[in-house]
């Protein structure tokens, strides 16, 4: 917060930091006390009482947005008496208008603001107010305006105004002829999208049938979101469980390898049995983090082996001499689709022994007829419709296995393996792209945090060291690498997913220069790619190869859209960084994108995942340097990374000059924890059980 322009108010006489921080605010503030009302009772003014404390996030953003605005500082002092209060200094004025707000039915948190009478009696309240309605929430102007109004034309009503106070301000929320989309317009999409689900078999009802990763975890946040709704109860939730059945059915059908690992790129079939069997590295990276957050909620092993599987053919088969990954592998080879993975009765028992074919022909569908032009694609959904037989109607339950039946098939998929990599393989296509692997290098990062795997993480550092170092010039990056030579420069996508790498490893790791590749990078996609008109972003820079038009599509391809990856981004950098710029950046984007987009929602499901992030992270702040700051780190970790930003500040040399975690190193010098969620931040948390019961207590209000 910039607390060296404009007039000393008289906050600048205050001892406390929090209030001091307030002094040069071009709000008229007073500190509470019996002159303040005194005034309020001269001047016939309501009272704007703002309560915050130094290591609130929110509250230095409500600051910076609403308190260093002149506009808006005016409107404060013309239509109130404006009070502001340290919750730590005065935890007994906190106390009693927290409780004021929990009984109008408002959830609490900080920054606290409320509006009372000359007295001192509490009216009205909330909590964080953006500056201009946005996302449902009404704009702190309007707010001040609505209740000046009230005070002044309803006095013998103001006590009694909630409801209509409320439509109002909900009006000035959605106004005519705009488009909101918020977190219950969220919700109403998910609601359709739950409805194109194949119940029987998972992933949008026909055929082809492509993964639609973005699709599943506009699923799974729903179901996160339903989740915080209702902490601690036993219920039905019927997004996890569609995301669930739809990852079970591809992890069991003929779209995986069940001897190589790794997912083809889409079936022909409605059940996931025929694949088309290329395979390629971006359908893998999604697929990844999906199966890590799937494993991580239903404790079913299926997901984390087949994620696991999938790492290894990442390793054995996509993995470049310099650490990168390679595009993808061919669906051909020998002049046929997918020879290299189909096999006969007769070749099986030749690997195998007759005892241990018939093993693999009962657990992987193999017959005499085959099941692909005389052929047989290994796969498990027999086992899977059995399963499915005897729990119609019921929610997603995983198929239970015999683990020592599960590791005797292991070494027979091995030994089979084995043969089957003497065949010709299907040609590899070896170049490098930086935006596919931006989303694997991420997805390794993220999985590794939520699996605990740190390997993963290792083989994400490596590729993005080549990316950093071989496909970068300056601060730019190239697109496409392949023996030395570079295409370049860049494009959006190759920004976007790489700083969504970048961040994901800083999170992982809380290596510093993670995030400033990754400020670096964002840096360039906004003066090299910005579309003024939209507030998005070209594909293509500003000095790249001149085209008949220059590309700006929104809508996501087989990859998310980079204004899609980039608004999560933003939402991530506003917090790791300590730059609210980048959080404007990102509102920015909302803002010029949603009236384009809103007439095609299921096109543009990465902008709405990111709208997801902005509306209902998470920020945990972990700072300073105690013994149980470790356990912090990895619970903080274990939250699903769709749900959180971490940020690690073991000392005030890994954080800007201005950052405010700053504030926080010196309200918790043994180190802990801080959560901030929905505007709205706790106090200190010390333990990893404290950690996770803050996060479940601060969802819920959100």
């Amino acid at each position: 917060m910039d607390t060296t322009v404009g007039r000393e108010n008289r906050l600048a006489h205050e001892t406390s930091p929090y209030l001091l921080q307030h002094r040069h605010n071009p709000v008229d503030w007073w500190p509470w006390g019996p002159e303040a009302l005194a005034e309020a009772k001269r001047a016939g003014k309501p009272i704007l009482l703002s309560v915050g404390y130094a290591a609130c996030h929110w509250c230095h953003v409500m600051a910076h947005e609403s308190f260093e605005n002149p506009a808006i500082a005016a409107l404060m002092n013309e239509l109130f008496v404006n009070i502001k209060v340290d919750r730590e200094e005065r935890p007994d004025i906190d106390q009693i208008y927290m409780g004021a707000l929990h009984h109008l039915g408002e959830q609490g948190g900080w920054p606290l603001t409320m509006f009372l009478t000359a007295d001192g009696e509490p009216v009205w309240g909330g909590t964080y107010f953006p500056p201009s309605s946005r996302f449902g929430r009404p704009g702190f102007p309007d707010v001040l305006r609505e209740m000046a109004r009230l005070f002044r034309e309803q006095p013998d009503r103001i006590a009694h105004n909630r409801t209509v106070l409320m439509g109002r301000l909900a009006e000035r929320a959605r106004p005519e002829g705009s488009v909101t989309i918020g977190v219950a317009e969220l919700d109403r999409v998910a609601q359709q999208a739950a409805g194109l689900i194949d119940l029987g078999n998972g992933g949008l009802r026909g055929a082809p049938k492509f993964p639609q990763p973005a699709l599943l975890e506009l699923l799974w946040r729903a179901g996160q979101r339903a989740d915080a709704a209702h902490p601690g109860v036993h219920r039905t939730n019927i997004c996890f469980d569609l995301v669930a059945l739809s990852l079970e059915r591809m992890c069991e059908g003929g779209i995986y390898d069940h001897l190589g690992g790794g997912f083809a790129r889409y079936s022909v079939d409605e059940r996931w049995l025929v694949p088309h069997f290329e395979k390629m590295l971006y359908d893998n990276a999604q697929l990844l983090e999906l199966l890590a957050l799937a494993q991580a909620r239903t404790g079913h092993d299926l997901f984390g082996r087949r994620a696991a599987e999938t790492v290894a053919w990442l390793d054995r088969e996509m993995t470049t001499p310099g650490g990168a990954f390679a595009a993808s592998l061919d669906a051909d080879s020998e002049g046929e689709e997918g020879k290299f993975y189909v096999w006969t009765p007769d070749e099986i028992e030749a690997a195998l022994g007759p005892e241990d074919a018939d093993l693999i022909a009962r657990f992987y569908d193999v017959t005499p007829a085959g099941n692909f032009e005389g052929h047989t694609i290994l796969n498990r959904l027999g086992l899977l419709d059995e399963h499915a037989r005897t729990r119609t109607g019921q929610p997603y339950i995983p198929r239970p296995e015999d683990p020592a039946l599960e590791t005797h098939l292991v070494a027979l998929r091995q030994r089979l393996l084995t043969i089957r990599s003497s065949r010709p393989r299907p040609g590899l296509d070896d170049k490098i792209l930086a935006d596919w692997n931006g989303l694997m290098i991420a997805a390794l990062a993220h999985a590794g945090m939520l699996l605990s795997e740190p390997g993963w993480i290792d083989r994400a550092r490596r590729a993005f060291a080549f990316i950093a170092t071989e496909m970068t010039r300056g601060d730019r990056l190239g697109h496409s690498w392949r023996d030395g030579r570079l295409l370049f420069p860049g494009l959006a996508s190759d920004l976007a997913a790489m700083t969504r790498a970048a961040l994901a490893l800083f999170e992982a790791t809380g290596e510093p220069d993670f995030l400033d590749n990754a400020i670096a990078w964002q840096n360039i996609l906004d003066a090299r790619h910005t579309d003024p008109a939209t507030g998005g972003y070209f594909l293509t820079a500003d000095d790249a190869e001149g085209l008949v038009i220059r590309p700006a599509a929104t809508q996501d391809d087989a990859i998310p859209n980079p204004n899609g990856l980039a608004a999560q981004n933003l939402v991530r950098l506003a917090v790791l960084a300590g730059d609210d710029r980048f959080r404007a950046r990102a509102d920015a984007l909302f803002d010029g994108l949603l009236p384009h987009v809103a007439a095609n929602l299921f096109g543009h499901l990465s902008l709405l995942n990111a709208l997801d992030l902005r509306l209902r992270a998470a920020e945990i702040t972990l700072v300073g340097k105690g013994a149980h700051n470790a356990a912090l780190i990895g619970a903080a970790q274990h939250i699903p990374f769709t749900e959180r930003i971490v940020l690690r500040a073991p000392d005030a040399d890994r954080l800007t000059e201005n950052h405010p975690a700053r504030a926080r190193l010196a309200a918790a010098p043994d180190g802990g924890a801080f959560v901030c969620v929905g505007a709205r931040c706790s106090l200190p948390v010390l333990t990893a059980d404290g950690l996770r019961a803050v996060l479940t207590m601060v969802r819920a209000e959100v």
